[in-house]
């Protein structure tokens, strides 16, 4: 059984994949409390959904890319039987994941969008640091910077760890509202960081508090 918070249908709004249309399957509870965190409406609530019912209402979405987030969907072991199902339905299958909890254990073909916490999250000391050496190039790693020293902080990460070369991207996210994007992607041309900008396309789209999008 999975504790689940909500389902539906909108358009990806991070990650390599923003602008598809993607069905995002978020699953409740979380461990961490980032102090920029955008959900904290998961932390609690959902109901109880077995396998069977969460592939019924995705496969009535219409939509093959799925996307589990939370919350943090690591932390509910069914997440990984989900997973295995979604793959053998032929869905494309991305896991957004807080990078605290080991990403070893994903089924081959899962699509990892794992985070790297910077000092402003409040959580950095958090790291599973072995999921640098559990990356491919199906992975994706996530900083989102809410200051000049989170941005710091990534770029000394993605050096020391070579990222570039272990995930298929690196994304610098600047926080919403906190952090102007202009002025992060002016700091990453100065230092020729090899990564990406990623704004989060759906606050763009829709209101920023906008839920189900």
């Amino acid at each position: 059984m999975l504790l689940v918070h909500e389902i539906y249908l909108s358009v990806q709004g991070e990650s390599t994949h923003v602008g598809r249309p993607c069905v995002f399957v978020r699953l409740s509870a979380c461990d961490l409390r980032c102090t920029w965190c955008d959900t904290p409406y998961a932390f609690t609530g959902g109901r109880k959904m077995s396998i069977d019912e969460v592939l019924a209402q995705v496969d009535a979405l219409g939509c093959t890319l799925v996307e589990l987030t939370g919350g943090e969907p690591l932390l509910q072991p069914d997440a990984i039987p989900l997973m295995q199902r979604l793959l053998a339905v032929g869905c494309d299958v991305l896991v957004e994941t807080g990078g605290h909890l080991p990403i070893a254990g994903l089924p081959p073909g899962v699509h990892a969008i794992m985070d790297v916490k910077c000092p402003g999250s409040g959580e950095a000391d958090k790291m599973h640091w072995p999921n640098v050496d559990a990356l491919s190039r199906d992975h994706e790693v996530k900083f989102v910077i809410a200051d000049r020293a989170d941005y710091e902080y990534a770029r000394s990460v993605i050096t020391d760890h070579d990222l570039a070369a272990r995930a298929g991207a690196v994304l610098l996210s600047p926080v919403h509202g906190v952090q102007r994007a202009d002025e992060l992607a002016t700091w990453m041309l100065a230092d020729h960081v090899p990564a990406r900008l990623q704004i989060q396309a759906h606050k763009y789209i829709w209101p920023p508090e906008t839920r189900g999008v």
